[in-house]
């Protein structure tokens, strides 16, 4: 990392330019803040065409215009995050934002203003780094320090959206009349301007219907949901070819394997990655990834890459680190492969959402009273939700844009409502005996297992994004055999 410069003496009507305190340089000549005024090349981008998702999003801000006539609609991107004193994390634009712009810039707005026939559209954004003002290279964001931003117009072109100057906006939202709704959370800026012109609970309603507008996925979606599994099954391959090295160092190996894929091929991954070996698979949500890899142990590798229109992939597969599960580890890997396979069968148009659950929560109940750990009769388990102390969680979740995505949505369209086509869910039973569990047989203890798949509801049933993956402990075995050869 490099020190900004900052002007001597800024023109007062000019923000200042933040100097590091422990810079190199006190100042700038005005001799040097002149020259670097000119003698560019002109880089505007002309003939841009649309991005593809411009249509697509076009068609969701009419449906949101249609849903709230008459009132204002603010919807920000977000703003950078501080990581530590002076850099940040990387951006990832609001879902909201994205899902009705496809853009990912941050400090972005985008706000629907009322007309009699529904609602103008206007991207609120950065325009390019000035050279007046020094700007583009005194600034830490500026062009030469992070990189070239859109102009207003290339951004117009590409979003098809008209576009003003972001810095703009919140002076004219303080002036606004009428009703106006926000999604809150992610500028804190634009949320001060409109703090005496909004509610909670009107605001609530806008988070609301934007995450059940999500339940259902378009073609543009459900190709982006598959390019992400797709990506996401070549990196669990690239695990498996380099378990010889995890062993050696740690989870860390693995962890780096699977983000290298996500990098190249997407964004990034869509979520901390999960991977967790021996007794640290019993942790549901393990992302420390500092432990030991252990031949003889199981991994549990949850992980997903989020494509570049940021959808993810959310896929779990728990793998014998030597190739060749034991016998007590196939026996509880096959109970929750066989609580996969019935939840699967119960995802088809027309099903209550909760019945791949309650299906899968069957089978692992079962198979709980058959080894003794639990007292049956089954009914009698189910009821009581005597089974969760092993089987711990949901069995899956809506996926998209979110790796728990429309989570915002009510209880009766989401986890009480019925499937339709073009609904994409995970469906991830597990079985977790934790190392210190003195209830279950000391061999039982430390092992989780977890498989996970993405699946669309078809007009006709369903169909598993991530079928490239092997499932059944003998075709994981052959699996892992043939990418070792």
């Amino acid at each position: 990392m490099t020190d900004e410069l900052t002007p001597e003496t800024p023109d007062e009507d000019e923000q200042p330019i933040k100097q590091r305190k422990n810079g190199l340089y006190p100042g700038v000549s005005d001799e040097l803040a002149e020259n670097m005024k000119s003698g560019w090349a002109d880089t505007e981008l002309r003939d841009l065409q649309p991005i593809e998702q411009a249509p697509n999003a076009a068609r969701r801000r009419a449906a949101l215009s249609a849903r709230f006539p008459g009132e204002r609609l603010v919807i920000p991107a977000g703003n950078l995050k501080t990581r530590s004193n002076d850099t940040e994390y990387s951006f990832r634009a609001s879902t909201e934002y994205v899902y009705l712009t496809g853009d990912q810039t941050d400090d972005s707005v985008l706000v629907l203003e009322p007309t009699k026939d529904g609602h103008e559209a206007t991207l609120y954004r950065l325009p390019r780094s000035e050279r007046e003002n020094g700007e583009f290279w005194l600034n830490g964001m500026g062009e030469l320090w992070v990189g070239r931003r859109h102009s207003l117009t290339e951004s117009a072109a590409l979003l098809g959206v008209a576009c003003k100057d972001v810095r703009e906006l919140a002076d004219a939202l303080k002036e606004a009349t009428g009703p106006v709704r926000v999604v809150r959370g992610h500028d804190a800026g634009i949320e001060a301007a409109l703090a005496d012109k909004v509610t909670a609970e009107r605001d609530e309603e806008l988070r609301v219907h934007l995450s059940e507008a999500r339940v259902i996925k378009d073609e543009f979606e459900i190709g982006q949901l598959q390019k992400a599994v797709d990506s996401t099954v070549r990196g669990f391959e690239d695990v498996v070819k380099v378990l010889d090295k995890a062993e050696a160092t740690s989870e860390r190996y693995i962890e780096g394997t699977f983000f290298l894929r996500a990098r190249v091929e997407g964004n990034d991954v869509g979520y901390g990655s999960i991977c967790a070996a021996g007794p640290h698979a019993t942790t549901l949500h393990w992302v420390r990834n500092d432990g030991p890899v252990r031949s003889g142990d199981l991994l549990l590798l949850d992980a997903g890459v989020e494509t570049d229109t940021l959808y993810t992939a959310d896929v779990t597969r728990t793998l014998p680190i030597n190739g060749r599960f034991s016998d007590l580890q196939r026996k509880i890997y096959d109970a929750v492969f066989e609580a996969q396979e019935a939840g699967m069968a119960a995802v088809k148009p027309g099903a209550a959402y909760r019945d791949f659950h309650d299906a899968a929560q069957r089978v692992l109940a079962e198979k709980l009273v058959e080894w003794g750990l639990v007292e049956g009769p089954v009914e009698r388990v189910l009821e009581l939700g005597l089974q969760r102390r092993w089987t711990l969680h949901g069995t899956g979740h809506m996926l998209g844009l979110d790796v728990h995505d429309c989570a915002a949505a009510r209880t009766e369209t989401y986890v009480n409502g019925t499937l339709e086509p073009g609904m994409v869910l995970t469906v991830e039973p597990g079985l977790y005996f934790q190392a210190d569990d003195l209830t279950v047989p000391e061999e039982y203890r430390g092992i989780g297992v977890r498989i996970e798949d993405d699946i669309l509801v078809t007009e006709d049933g369903n169909r598993n994004l991530s079928a490239a993956l092997p499932r059944r402990s003998d075709e994981v075995e052959a699996w892992m055999a043939g990418l070792k050869k």
